[in-house]
């Protein structure tokens, strides 16, 4: 029987069209040499084994072989195709339905990482085994705006600065009663995180933990107030439906990144409105 993957495990023809722009052009070598596969089964192959979670050997053949994918994803990401095309996303979303800077959302999740490599650590909450990071900034509809990667062991708080200076698109500054909220969690709540999110002009909204030794602080209520960072967490849902992300198999960070801002890029693009 015929496997005729691609049907159902390709690229959007809107994304490729985005995404090809942004490709190296290929040179042959005057040594000769294999010839250049076609660049839109290699997109195809490399979207099938991020959304499907498969190892690279394991692609459908219909792409080209596990390592020449694997090839050109790694090539492909060190000339930062991916990120560009996040960014491109971005862009985009913001030209069609505007970026909204109003309620950002700041959180983290943690996932395995059972072949350890770059950015990798002890997962506190998994028996110390070795565990990644993903801190994502949010939109208020849950558009990734910043993805950073750290160990499992990293602390969220530490990763806030270099999370909110990871925008890749020009960020609009507040403007008189048009503030910029930051809802974040407890495991926000520092006066670093504060200070960090004061000095960028963002409003921090943290709930207090309870402090060892003391009663709990009161609940503060707000009437008619609506829940915000709940999209952050659905967002990390949505990354995981490429199935590539709900374990760590890459050893490098640049690679691992790269999968995450390929998911972002998808997801942006969906909620642009772009795949109709």
């Amino acid at each position: 029987m015929r496997l005729d993957i691609a049907k159902k495990w390709r690229l959007p023809d809107q994304i490729w069209k985005r995404m090809k722009r942004l490709i190296p052009h290929w040179r042959p070598s005057p040594k000769g040499g294999r010839p250049a596969l076609d660049e839109r089964k290699v997109a195809d192959g490399i979207y099938y084994v991020m959304r499907t979670g498969c190892p690279w050997k394991a692609a459908p053949p219909q792409f080209g072989s596990g390592s020449s994918l694997h090839s050109y994803f790694q090539k492909w990401t060190r000339h930062g195709v991916f990120r560009r095309l996040w960014k491109q996303g971005l862009l985009e979303y913001d030209r069609r339905k505007r970026i909204r800077w109003t309620w950002l959302s700041l959180d983290g999740t943690m996932t395995k990482a059972p072949l350890g490599g770059e950015k990798t650590g002890k997962n506190p909450t998994d028996r110390g085994k070795l565990g990644t990071k993903r801190s994502v900034l949010t939109d208020a509809r849950g558009v990734p705006l910043s993805i950073v990667v750290a160990g499992a062991n990293a602390p969220d708080m530490k990763l806030a600065r270099q999370t909110l200076d990871g925008i890749p698109v020009p960020r609009p500054r507040p403007k008189g009663n048009r503030r910029q909220h930051l809802c974040l969690d407890k495991g926000y709540d520092f006066e670093s995180v504060r200070r960090v999110a004061a000095r960028r002009e963002y409003t921090a909204h943290i709930p207090v933990k309870k402090k060892r030794g003391k009663p709990a602080p009161p609940i503060v209520k707000h009437p008619g107030g609506k829940p915000r960072r709940w999209v952050n967490e659905r967002t990390h849902a949505w990354f995981n439906r490429f199935r590539r992300l709900l374990v760590r198999w890459e050893k490098k960070a640049a690679n691992y990144l790269a999968v995450l801002h390929f998911a972002a890029a998808y997801y942006t693009f969906r909620q642009a409105g772009v795949l109709g």
